[in-house]
């Protein structure tokens, strides 16, 4: 199938104004595969500028030997959440919004730049999956 990339954001409905407006931004997800390390990894996923994160999902497919996940922007990895249990199963999903949320603003808004997102074990290097981060763009929150 093919795709249609637009520059965004994006926004659908049929009454642009008015009382009964009903335009909205329309959801975006971008998705990275991911292979467990010591060291945090670029995912390769960059979120725009002014985009608001609405969910983190990590899709375990070979179970983790890490106590826990951390995600962010830069190597620190703990802007968006730190200590999502990874757990010693595969085939499962972990859902970012259920780790630990140092700064909420980060998700509501991650500022005035596009932001790469890192992914951090708390140790081992066993596990694999994928990444999906989910985001309405340009929202600007700020």
């Amino acid at each position: 199938m093919a795709t249609t990339t637009f520059s965004g954001p994006i926004k659908a409905g049929s009454i642009r104004e008015g009382s009964s407006a009903n335009v909205g931004f329309v959801h975006m997800a971008q998705t990275a595969s991911w292979t467990q390390s010591t060291t945090a990894a670029d995912t390769g996923i960059t979120v725009p500028a002014n985009s608001q994160i609405t969910e983190v999902r990590i899709y375990i497919t070979t179970a983790c030997d890490a106590a826990n996940i951390s995600l962010g922007f830069s190597s620190s990895t703990t802007e968006l959440f730190t200590g999502l249990a990874a757990g010693t199963a595969a085939n499962v999903v972990k859902l970012g919004s259920a780790g630990t949320i140092a700064d909420l603003d980060e998700w509501v808004d991650v500022g005035t730049s596009d932001v790469p997102i890192f992914i951090d074990f708390s140790a081992g290097t066993s596990g694999a999956g994928y990444v999906t981060v989910e985001y309405v763009q340009n929202i600007n929150n700020a």
